[in-house]
């Protein structure tokens, strides 16, 4: 394996650890936490577009607490500030996914250099990962803090070409997001795409090298 490509970059929310767990953190005050989560991250995401867009850089931990006041808006919701920071917070305490650990195992034991590069700031995707019990797995940890814009502007999927000295052909690029997978595809990366949720292939922009249902397919 460490012989294929120079290293192995991942995505963090959605592909290493499992935001849809943030439901049950949000039972108290929603009656719909699914429907609730899903408008959140949809929310968060399209803020981070629209920052990059606009040319106004605010961190992700500030999108997240503005996409939350628009889904609970959205659903007629007045969260207590105690529940909203609660809500918020949990994104830090996210659930790794169980394929995550046994796979990244196995890479290291066969000589793979692994690193995560996540819209986070970098004080959140330290905890997300430390309280994950995945931090001890990765070489380097990057966050789009260091060139103020959001994936999948190329700038950001250059961070992990820069910290590993090579090009975009000999990164493998990890993500269950499928636009993502898409927007690395278009930077040139080799692009393992993790289709966790089964969602449809995007109809727009490069395609990515290989759909995969699970981290453990990495391996074979």
């Amino acid at each position: 394996m460490s012989d294929s490509f120079d290293a192995y970059v991942f995505d963090l929310y959605g592909t290493l650890v499992d935001y849809t767990s943030l439901g049950s953190r949000c039972a108290g005050f929603a009656p719909h936490p699914e429907s609730f989560v899903t408008v959140w991250r949809a929310k968060q995401i399209s803020y981070t577009f629209a920052a990059t867009l606009m040319d106004r850089y605010v961190d992700f931990d500030s999108i997240t607490a503005m996409a939350f006041d628009y889904a609970a808006a959205l659903h007629g919701l007045e969260a207590d500030p105690t529940q909203r920071a609660t809500a918020i917070a949990a994104w830090s305490t996210l659930p790794a996914y169980a394929d995550v650990v046994p796979t990244l195992l196995a890479m290291r034991a066969r000589g793979a250099k692994t690193a995560i590069l996540s819209n986070g700031t970098p004080t959140s995707i330290a905890a997300t990962i430390e309280n994950a019990d995945i931090a001890n797995y990765f070489d380097a940890v990057l966050s789009v803090d260091a060139v103020r814009r959001y994936k999948p502007h190329p700038s950001v999927y250059d961070l992990a070409c820069e910290r590993f000295t090579t090009t975009p052909e000999r990164i493998a690029f990890v993500s269950s997001n499928g636009w993502d997978a898409t927007g690395a595809a278009e930077f040139g990366f080799a692009v393992h795409w993790c289709n966790r949720a089964k969602m449809p292939a995007e109809t727009m922009g490069a395609k990515p090298t290989r759909v995969i249902d699970s981290l453990a397919d990495l391996l074979r």
